[in-house]
């Protein structure tokens, strides 16, 4: 699925410090845990919490934040629809990467085990 360069270039400059709260709020309504989303976002990306807290203190926007990033290999096995995107035909990389990440929010919000939302 084809994004349009402006969709593509708005995903680059957000922030994550600026998304970050917006998943917290989101899955601690479901009864989840903020260990919990530092969890899967650890997984995804290979940052722990300090780093995380780090990338938010810098208000690194996601086309930083993705290049320093170490994606799981599993990563690929993250596929649906979110935001009336099919995951795994969307040809932008970094949007690919965020939506991904949107998933695994959205999974965890939901009330989907770790262990099914961690591909393991």
């Amino acid at each position: 699925m084809n994004t349009s360069d402006t969709h593509n270039q708005r995903m680059a400059n957000m922030t994550f410090a600026s998304v970050y709260p917006m998943y917290l709020a989101k899955v601690e309504k479901k009864g989840r845990t903020k260990e919990e989303l530092d969890a899967v976002i650890e997984w995804l990306t290979g940052f722990d919490t300090k780093k995380q807290a780090k990338l938010i203190a810098d208000k690194v926007t996601f086309e930083t934040f993705f290049k320093q990033a170490t994606l799981h290999p599993n990563a690929s096995l993250i596929t649906g629809m979110i935001c009336g995107y099919r995951i795994e035909e969307i040809e932008n990389p970094l949007t690919q990467q965020v939506r991904y990440l949107d998933k695994l929010v959205d999974e965890l919000a939901k009330g989907r085990k770790m262990e099914k939302i961690l591909r393991s």
